[in-house]
């Protein structure tokens, strides 16, 4: 291949003598520079977008009228009656009361009459016996409530805390999808009336990105415990380096520290959703 005569982009500029050329090749080089860094910029979008700061505030959309049934002794039954209706997409979870006994909950309906007819149509095929329909203003996140965000943030953690010792069990997902850990942070979203998604990945995309020595209680910490570069793993952060979480399926919830070397070195980031 012959040698070029002139530079890359000298055919946009006529050679020309004087201030004239000057000012023309400035101009010309100033405009491909522009061109060069809105082409970086759009080098950044596609799969990491997902995964980085937007610079936007995400909060999560208050839980509508829910589903609670069941006053359980043993687990076991709870996580049966959750995995039934989780297998009918109904994205339930279980949490042990005040009483000491094991409730489940279901939906996220924007009418009560629309949760009761759910609910009545689960009761007359033997799924469901007696229930309760939970209203939005219930929860501790509620408008009425007029809780401030650092109240709301200690309610998380305090709901987090009644899960320690559960053995948390969801067999109605694949492990392999991290719906064990995440169905934990559902769950304490939930009970609060905060409409935390079902999964680590989509609840990692959901929120807001926060920088580890940002790190408030009640924010979501997330890990890549497999390989690729999906998050697979999410805890709940309580304060001092800590995090509550189902470290495995079956497992008992269970506080650890964020610099663990194994929790250090998966650490994926960080999500706040208020």
């Amino acid at each position: 291949m012959n040698a070029l005569k002139h530079p890359p982009f000298f055919f946009l500029f006529p050679p020309r003598e004087g201030p004239e050329r000057v000012s023309r090749v400035a101009a010309g080089v100033a405009a491909i520079l522009c061109i060069l860094v809105i082409a970086g910029c759009a080098g950044t979008r596609g799969e990491k977008l997902k995964y980085y700061d937007t610079g936007e505030k995400k909060v999560l959309p208050m839980l509508g009228y829910t589903i609670q049934v069941g006053a359980f002794a043993e687990v076991d039954n709870a996580s049966r009656l959750t995995d039934l209706l989780n297998g009918r997409g109904l994205e339930a979870y279980y949490y042990k009361s005040d009483t000491g006994l094991y409730r489940v909950r279901f939906g996220n309906y924007a009418t009560k009459e629309m949760a009761l007819k759910e609910a009545e149509r689960l009761k007359s095929q033997g799924t469901i016996g007696v229930y309760y329909v939970v209203r939005p203003e219930d929860y501790p996140a509620a408008p009425g409530r007029h809780m401030t965000e650092g109240d709301l943030r200690g309610q998380i953690v305090q709901t987090a805390h009644t899960f320690m010792g559960v053995p948390y069990r969801w067999g109605g997902e694949s492990p392999d999808e991290g719906f064990d850990c995440s169905g934990l942070a559902m769950a304490v979203y939930r009970l609060n009336g905060l409409d935390l998604p079902r999964t680590s990945e989509e609840q990692f995309n959901e929120g807001t990105v926060i920088p580890r020595r940002n790190l408030s209680v009640g924010d979501l910490v997330f890990f890549k415990t497999k390989r690729g570069t999906r998050v697979s793993h999410v805890g709940i952060y309580i304060g001092s380096d800590t995090f509550i979480h189902a470290p495995s399926q079956g497992a008992h919830v269970r506080t650890d520290s964020l610099s663990e070397r194994y929790y250090d070195e998966h650490y994926a980031g960080a999500r706040s959703y208020l």
